[in-house]
Protein backbone atom coordinates (compact mmCIF):
# COMPACT_ATOMS: atom_id res chain seq x y z
CA UNK A 1 0.00 0.00 0.00
CA UNK A 2 1.37 3.19 -1.10
CA UNK A 3 1.43 6.22 1.83
CA UNK A 4 -0.92 9.05 0.23
CA UNK A 5 -2.93 10.25 2.69
CA UNK A 6 -1.43 11.07 6.19
CA UNK A 7 -3.55 11.97 9.60
CA UNK A 8 -1.45 13.48 12.52
CA UNK A 9 -3.31 13.50 16.17
CA UNK A 10 -2.00 17.20 18.14
CA UNK A 11 -1.29 20.48 16.55
CA UNK A 12 1.00 21.37 18.98
CA UNK A 13 4.56 21.74 18.63
CA UNK A 14 5.33 17.97 17.75
CA UNK A 15 2.26 17.80 15.67
CA UNK A 16 2.34 20.52 13.67
CA UNK A 17 6.00 20.07 12.68
CA UNK A 18 5.24 16.26 11.79
CA UNK A 19 2.11 18.15 9.43
CA UNK A 20 4.46 20.41 7.86
CA UNK A 21 7.26 18.13 6.73
CA UNK A 22 4.42 15.63 5.64
CA UNK A 23 2.73 18.29 3.58
CA UNK A 24 5.80 19.82 2.51
CA UNK A 25 6.78 16.16 1.07
CA UNK A 26 3.62 16.07 -0.96
CA UNK A 27 1.31 14.44 1.10
CA UNK A 28 -2.02 14.85 2.17
CA UNK A 29 -2.55 15.59 5.51
CA UNK A 30 -5.07 16.24 7.98
CA UNK A 31 -4.32 17.30 11.08
CA UNK A 32 -6.75 16.37 14.41
CA UNK A 33 -7.20 18.82 17.68
CA UNK A 34 -10.25 18.82 20.33
CA UNK A 35 -10.83 22.02 19.71
CA UNK A 36 -10.76 25.20 16.89
CA UNK A 37 -8.55 27.41 18.72
CA UNK A 38 -5.62 24.39 18.89
CA UNK A 39 -6.75 23.69 15.45
CA UNK A 40 -6.22 27.41 14.48
CA UNK A 41 -3.28 27.65 16.39
CA UNK A 42 -1.74 24.81 14.99
CA UNK A 43 -1.86 25.62 11.00
CA UNK A 44 -1.00 28.97 12.03
CA UNK A 45 2.26 27.97 13.75
CA UNK A 46 2.69 25.83 10.27
CA UNK A 47 2.67 29.38 8.17
CA UNK A 48 5.07 31.03 10.32
CA UNK A 49 7.29 28.02 10.37
CA UNK A 50 7.09 27.85 6.39
CA UNK A 51 7.20 31.88 6.20
CA UNK A 52 10.81 32.04 7.71
CA UNK A 53 11.72 29.37 5.48
CA UNK A 54 10.90 31.47 2.61
CA UNK A 55 12.43 34.35 4.00
CA UNK A 56 15.53 32.73 4.55
CA UNK A 57 15.37 31.02 1.02
CA UNK A 58 14.75 27.49 2.02
CA UNK A 59 11.69 27.68 -0.29
CA UNK A 60 9.72 29.48 -2.89
CA UNK A 61 6.59 31.25 -1.69
CA UNK A 62 4.65 28.97 -4.44
CA UNK A 63 6.15 26.00 -2.24
CA UNK A 64 5.14 27.17 0.83
CA UNK A 65 1.34 28.27 -0.43
CA UNK A 66 1.43 24.47 -2.22
CA UNK A 67 2.18 22.85 1.35
CA UNK A 68 -0.18 24.69 3.06
CA UNK A 69 -3.14 24.03 0.35
CA UNK A 70 -2.12 20.17 1.53
CA UNK A 71 -3.57 20.66 5.06
CA UNK A 72 -6.59 20.34 6.24
CA UNK A 73 -7.41 21.05 9.87
CA UNK A 74 -10.21 19.33 11.89
CA UNK A 75 -11.69 18.73 15.64
CA UNK A 76 -13.53 14.98 14.21
CA UNK A 77 -11.40 11.76 14.10
CA UNK A 78 -13.73 10.85 11.63
CA UNK A 79 -12.15 12.74 9.34
CA UNK A 80 -9.14 10.58 9.83
CA UNK A 81 -11.48 7.25 8.12
CA UNK A 82 -9.61 7.50 4.19
CA UNK A 83 -6.20 8.13 5.55
CA UNK A 84 -3.04 5.58 5.24
CA UNK A 85 -0.98 6.35 7.82
CA UNK A 86 -1.83 8.04 11.63
CA UNK A 87 0.70 10.11 13.46
CA UNK A 88 -0.04 10.48 17.03
CA UNK A 89 1.59 13.59 18.74
CA UNK A 90 -1.10 14.22 22.13
CA UNK A 91 -0.08 14.31 25.39
CA UNK A 92 2.12 11.59 26.89
CA UNK A 93 -0.48 9.99 29.08
CA UNK A 94 -0.87 6.00 28.10
CA UNK A 95 -4.58 5.96 29.26
CA UNK A 96 -5.46 9.04 26.83
CA UNK A 97 -3.57 7.08 24.13
CA UNK A 98 -4.94 4.10 24.42
CA UNK A 99 -8.54 5.74 24.31
CA UNK A 100 -8.21 7.67 21.35
CA UNK A 101 -6.53 4.13 19.44
CA UNK A 102 -9.40 2.55 20.56
CA UNK A 103 -11.45 4.92 18.63
CA UNK A 104 -9.31 5.57 15.88
CA UNK A 105 -9.04 1.35 15.41
CA UNK A 106 -13.03 1.21 14.56
CA UNK A 107 -13.05 4.63 12.57
CA UNK A 108 -9.64 4.07 10.28
CA UNK A 109 -9.82 1.63 7.82
CA UNK A 110 -8.40 -1.67 7.97
CA UNK A 111 -4.86 -1.46 6.10
CA UNK A 112 -3.99 2.11 7.60
CA UNK A 113 -1.10 2.15 9.82
CA UNK A 114 -0.87 3.39 13.51
CA UNK A 115 2.39 5.58 14.66
CA UNK A 116 3.22 6.72 17.74
CA UNK A 117 5.45 10.19 18.06
CA UNK A 118 5.86 8.68 21.71
CA UNK A 119 9.49 9.57 23.40
CA UNK A 120 8.84 7.20 26.29
CA UNK A 121 5.61 5.45 26.58
CA UNK A 122 5.58 1.74 25.72
CA UNK A 123 4.57 1.19 21.79
CA UNK A 124 2.98 -2.42 23.19
CA UNK A 125 1.12 -1.14 25.68
CA UNK A 126 -0.78 1.31 23.33
CA UNK A 127 -1.09 -1.59 20.78
CA UNK A 128 -3.11 -3.94 22.68
CA UNK A 129 -5.93 -1.09 22.63
CA UNK A 130 -6.61 -2.05 19.24
CA UNK A 131 -7.57 -5.11 17.42
CA UNK A 132 -5.23 -8.09 16.90
CA UNK A 133 -5.19 -7.09 13.06
CA UNK A 134 -4.18 -3.85 13.94
CA UNK A 135 -1.39 -4.39 16.13
CA UNK A 136 0.56 -5.75 13.06
CA UNK A 137 0.28 -2.54 11.38
CA UNK A 138 0.84 -0.64 14.57
CA UNK A 139 4.58 1.28 15.80
CA UNK A 140 6.74 3.99 17.12
CA UNK A 141 7.83 7.38 15.05
CA UNK A 142 9.86 9.59 17.73
CA UNK A 143 10.26 12.76 15.86
CA UNK A 144 12.45 15.60 17.49
CA UNK A 145 11.95 18.80 18.03
CA UNK A 146 11.92 21.15 16.37
CA UNK A 147 10.93 18.53 13.74
CA UNK A 148 11.27 20.50 10.14
CA UNK A 149 15.13 20.69 11.20
CA UNK A 150 16.18 18.07 13.37
CA UNK A 151 16.59 14.78 10.44
CA UNK A 152 16.45 12.18 12.88
CA UNK A 153 13.36 9.97 13.25
CA UNK A 154 13.30 6.76 15.57
CA UNK A 155 11.23 3.94 13.84
CA UNK A 156 10.41 1.36 16.64
CA UNK A 157 8.73 -1.96 16.07
CA UNK A 158 6.68 -4.18 18.40
CA UNK A 159 7.77 -7.66 18.76
CA UNK A 160 3.97 -8.02 16.91
CA UNK A 161 4.63 -5.34 14.09
CA UNK A 162 5.01 -6.78 10.47
CA UNK A 163 8.20 -6.74 8.51
CA UNK A 164 6.69 -5.14 5.53
CA UNK A 165 4.23 -2.54 7.67
CA UNK A 166 7.82 -1.42 9.34
CA UNK A 167 9.94 -1.56 5.64
CA UNK A 168 6.53 0.39 4.45
CA UNK A 169 7.06 2.99 7.62
CA UNK A 170 10.67 3.73 6.93
CA UNK A 171 10.29 4.27 3.24
CA UNK A 172 7.69 6.68 4.30
CA UNK A 173 10.19 8.16 7.16
CA UNK A 174 12.91 8.54 4.62
CA UNK A 175 10.39 10.29 2.36
CA UNK A 176 10.19 13.15 4.37
CA UNK A 177 13.94 14.05 4.50
CA UNK A 178 14.72 12.10 7.26
CA UNK A 179 17.02 9.63 9.05
CA UNK A 180 15.74 6.70 10.52
CA UNK A 181 17.04 4.56 12.98
CA UNK A 182 15.47 1.60 14.09
CA UNK A 183 14.84 0.55 16.94
CA UNK A 184 13.07 -1.89 19.48
CA UNK A 185 10.19 -1.28 22.13
CA UNK A 186 12.50 -0.47 24.78
CA UNK A 187 12.08 2.56 27.00
CA UNK A 188 13.91 5.10 26.01
CA UNK A 189 14.31 3.93 22.53
CA UNK A 190 18.01 4.92 20.89
CA UNK A 191 18.57 8.42 22.13
CA UNK A 192 17.17 8.69 25.19
CA UNK A 193 18.21 5.76 26.84
CA UNK A 194 21.72 6.90 26.17
CA UNK A 195 20.89 11.07 26.41
CA UNK A 196 18.88 10.76 29.60
CA UNK A 197 21.52 8.98 32.01
CA UNK A 198 24.12 11.70 30.78
CA UNK A 199 21.94 14.64 31.70
CA UNK A 200 21.22 13.16 35.41
CA UNK A 201 24.78 12.54 35.54
CA UNK A 202 25.74 15.84 35.13
CA UNK A 203 22.74 16.94 37.50
CA UNK A 204 24.26 14.64 40.20
CA UNK A 205 27.92 16.14 39.64
CA UNK A 206 26.25 19.84 40.52
CA UNK A 207 24.48 18.36 43.62
CA UNK A 208 27.65 16.46 44.73
CA UNK A 209 29.71 19.56 44.55
CA UNK A 210 32.20 18.43 41.85
CA UNK A 211 31.89 21.43 40.05
CA UNK A 212 29.56 24.61 39.26
CA UNK A 213 26.89 24.48 36.37
CA UNK A 214 29.35 26.54 34.21
CA UNK A 215 32.13 24.13 34.85
CA UNK A 216 29.94 21.35 34.24
CA UNK A 217 28.55 22.78 30.46
CA UNK A 218 31.95 24.51 29.54
CA UNK A 219 33.27 20.65 30.67
CA UNK A 220 31.11 18.72 27.81
CA UNK A 221 31.10 21.45 25.76
CA UNK A 222 34.92 22.10 25.06
CA UNK A 223 36.42 18.84 26.02
CA UNK A 224 33.78 17.15 23.89
CA UNK A 225 33.00 18.92 21.19
CA UNK A 226 29.30 18.87 22.39
CA UNK A 227 26.74 21.62 21.36
CA UNK A 228 25.57 22.22 24.57
CA UNK A 229 26.54 21.02 28.21
CA UNK A 230 24.19 18.73 29.75
CA UNK A 231 22.51 21.45 31.65
CA UNK A 232 21.88 23.66 29.27
CA UNK A 233 20.60 20.43 27.60
CA UNK A 234 18.42 19.51 30.37
CA UNK A 235 16.81 23.35 30.70
CA UNK A 236 16.18 22.86 26.60
CA UNK A 237 14.94 19.52 27.14
CA UNK A 238 12.77 20.93 30.24
CA UNK A 239 13.50 19.48 34.16
CA UNK A 240 9.73 18.39 33.93
CA UNK A 241 10.01 16.36 30.84
CA UNK A 242 13.21 14.88 32.05
CA UNK A 243 11.71 13.53 35.61
CA UNK A 244 9.16 12.14 33.74
CA UNK A 245 10.71 10.12 31.40
CA UNK A 246 13.42 9.27 33.98
CA UNK A 247 10.90 8.10 36.51
CA UNK A 248 9.61 5.78 33.53
CA UNK A 249 13.20 4.37 32.61
CA UNK A 250 13.66 3.79 36.52
CA UNK A 251 10.60 1.94 36.32
CA UNK A 252 10.92 -0.26 34.36
CA UNK A 253 14.91 -0.97 34.13
CA UNK A 254 15.07 -0.42 38.22
CA UNK A 255 19.04 0.84 37.47
CA UNK A 256 20.44 3.87 39.82
CA UNK A 257 21.39 5.63 36.07
CA UNK A 258 17.88 6.44 35.52
CA UNK A 259 16.93 7.29 38.99
CA UNK A 260 16.09 11.40 39.06
CA UNK A 261 18.32 13.05 41.45
CA UNK A 262 17.09 14.48 44.18
CA UNK A 263 18.19 18.00 43.07
CA UNK A 264 16.28 17.08 40.01
CA UNK A 265 13.18 16.51 41.61
CA UNK A 266 13.18 19.41 44.08
CA UNK A 267 13.85 21.76 40.95
CA UNK A 268 10.65 20.37 39.44
CA UNK A 269 8.76 20.69 42.34
CA UNK A 270 9.93 23.91 42.67
CA UNK A 271 8.31 24.77 39.31
CA UNK A 272 11.93 25.46 38.02
CA UNK A 273 11.02 23.99 34.64
CA UNK A 274 14.03 25.02 32.28
CA UNK A 275 13.79 27.42 28.83
CA UNK A 276 10.09 27.00 29.53
CA UNK A 277 9.28 28.45 32.71
CA UNK A 278 12.30 30.78 32.26
CA UNK A 279 14.24 29.12 35.07
CA UNK A 280 15.79 25.85 35.76
CA UNK A 281 19.86 25.63 36.18
CA UNK A 282 19.89 28.99 34.61
CA UNK A 283 18.12 32.08 35.01
CA UNK A 284 16.67 32.85 30.95
CA UNK A 285 15.36 36.66 32.09
CA UNK A 286 17.79 37.66 29.59
CA UNK A 287 17.95 35.00 27.02
CA UNK A 288 20.89 35.70 25.43
CA UNK A 289 22.84 36.12 28.47
CA UNK A 290 21.48 33.18 30.62
CA UNK A 291 22.98 33.55 34.72
CA UNK A 292 23.35 29.99 36.38
CA UNK A 293 21.30 29.85 39.48
CA UNK A 294 22.54 29.22 43.18
CA UNK A 295 21.22 25.92 43.54
CA UNK A 296 23.33 23.99 45.92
Amino acid sequence: MAIKKVGVLGAGLMGAGIAQVAATAGYDVSIVEVNEDLVKKGVSGIDKSLTKFVEKGVIAAAKKDETMARINGTTKLEDLAGVDIVIEAIIENLQIKRETYAKLDSICKPEAIFASNTSSLSITEMMTATSAERQRRFLGMHFFNPVPLMKLVEVVRTILTDDEIYSEALIFTESLDKTVVRANDKPGFIVNRLLVPYMLDGIRVLEEGLASTVDIDNGMKLGCNHPMGPLTLADFVGLDTTFYIANIMYDDFKEKRFAPPTLLKRMVQAGLFGRKSGRGFYDYSDPRNPKPMNLV
